[in-house]
């Protein structure tokens, strides 16, 4: 959650419970580092006698669809550094977009492979046409995508991946902020720091009550009984607490108090649902799928909220689905054949200088005529359907005769039409110089820019057509 819905830098740094810091990039490769070494330990000991490394296979690395670009490009970077691939050697290594990947293994399962609370039938029909929504509910992100099957099985996305930072962990939250109004924040803040792995271990027995519908009884650990007895009996605490009592080293939750701390969580899903619902028609399904998706309590919340509308469906075993799905995503990632583009994207130009359109100080003069600078020059327009490995093509010619190289700067805004690439709201997101030495027929030049908008990244290609000279560049979306 640490790159989720920030400015993301390439030195940032993230805290611990403890307080220290580290740069975020360190602690993403060592976590990546130490499930491709375990990997390929297993690996190992089921290929005897055939020597294999991490380059002989390609990974498959999830990430929510509701993340920006630089965090995507942040995880290449780690796997990356964690030896995962090869520095340049992008082929082998395929980011997977989670409720995507949920959504081709879903429709893949037999029809006994999902709960249908209250609806009876329990099958995902799939034919050209159905329309369904893919809810995967993680710990950190509630991440919502809509796809409409096409001919031969395969999916476009309808509208652009939405969601929020509300998922399994916003329940967690709630339940460690009722402890610490029962202890206090002064008793509480000082376990948190001296006994981390204790808070870790707490929250980790409510999560298996989470996916229940019943009492929650949690053991109390010793030292945070010692601390808190420091100030006052054990029963002190609980005796006007509503909804929880202390019984003999147990901490005791009513089944009300618990669904409180769900209400946060359902009420952002309920009306990301809803909002879904209103943009489109003929929705047959809302899939639940993730860690989260295994609570009874987010289960049957939704059903009753949408059963008159689709039906809601769940894989029996939901956390699987994401993972599963991505190794059927890696073997075929055109799969999804179309999604839709969360940004408008362009490229600066300059135009010939027209007092009727174009301001006054944008006018720049050279020795060819007046000309307008830093014009958004548009190449895909937000929320439109881009295929994928989609290229989009361009060409630009230079504006004085003896030029021998262009400067080509891209840019992006949630604006759907720009007119200039200072204006608010529109960021740079890369650049790259094309060299142009032949100068023979000066300004009737042509430079061809291929730019690759359908995968994680984005790679800009510049072509000068009389040198041949080829420039290409990653976009790059994070900050040094």
């Amino acid at each position: 959650m640490s790159l989720y819905d920030k400015k993301i830098t390439k030195n940032m740094k993230i805290k611990a419970a403890s307080g220290k810091e580290m740069e975020a990039i360190k602690v993403f490769t060592e976590a990546l580092r130490f499930l491709k070494d375990d990997a390929m330990k297993t690996i190992g000991k089921n290929t005897e006698g055939v020597t294999l490394i991490a380059n002989d296979f390609t990974w498959v690395l999830t990430v929510p669809a509701i993340w920006d670009h630089s965090a995507k490009q942040f995880m290449r970077e780690a796997a990356v550094q964690a030896g995962i691939v090869a520095d340049g050697n992008g082929k082998n290594l395929v980011v997977a977009l989670e409720p995507e990947a949920a959504s081709v293994y879903c429709k893949k399962l037999p029809a006994d492979g999902f709960i249908a609370e209250k609806q009876g039938k329990n099958r995902f029909d799939l034919f050209p046409g159905t329309k369904y929504i893919v809810v995967d509910c993680g710990g950190g992100t509630i991440d919502i995508t809509v796809h409409e099957v096409l001919e031969h099985r395969v999916l476009r996305e309808l509208l652009k991946a939405s969601g929020n930072n509300l998922g399994g962990q916003t329940v967690d939250r709630k339940f460690k902020e009722f402890l610490r109004d029962i202890f206090s924040p002064e008793i509480w803040d000082e376990y948190e720091e001296k006994y981390p792995h204790e808070v870790t271990r707490i929250v980790n027995d409510f999560t298996l009550f989470k996916r229940n519908d019943d009492n929650v009884q949690i053991i109390c650990p010793l030292n945070l009984g010692t601390m808190a007895q420091k100030k006052q009996n054990m029963e002190e605490f609980f005796k006007n607490v509503h909804g929880a009592s202390y019984d003999e080293g147990s901490i005791n939750i009513s089944n009300e108090k618990r669904i409180s701390f769900f209400e946060e969580s359902l009420c952002s899903i309920t009306r990301l649902l809803r909002g879904i619902l209103s943009q489109l028609q003929n929705i047959e399904y809302i899939l639940l799928v993730g860690g989260f998706a295994e609570s009874q309590i987010l289960h049957k919340h939704i059903t009753d909220e949408f059963i008159d509308i689709c039906k809601v469906l769940c894989p029996l075993r939901p956390q699987e689905a994401i993972m599963k799905g991505a190794v059927e995503f890696g073997r075929n990632p055109g799969v999804v054949v179309s999604r839709k583009s969360a940004y408008t994207y362009g490229v600066s130009l300059l135009e010939w200088f027209d007092e009727s359109k174009h301001r006054a100080d944008k006018k720049y003069s050279n020795k060819e005529g007046d000309l307008c600078r830093d014009i958004f020059g548009k190449l895909v327009e937000i929320g439109e359907d881009i295929g994928w490995n989609e290229t989009r093509e361009h060409f630009i010619s230079p504006l004085e005769r003896d030029q021998t190289e262009i400067t080509l700067a891209f840019y992006r805004t949630k604006k759907r039409n720009p007119t200039y690439v200072d204006e608010p709201k529109v960021e740079k997101i890369g650049s790259l110089v094309v060299q142009s030495p032949d100068t023979t027929i000066g300004m009737d030049r042509v430079i061809d820019l291929d730019i690759r908008f359908g995968s994680t990244e984005m790679t800009a290609t510049a072509t000068d057509r009389e040198s041949g000279i080829v420039h290409t560049v990653d976009l790059d979306f994070m900050r040094n």
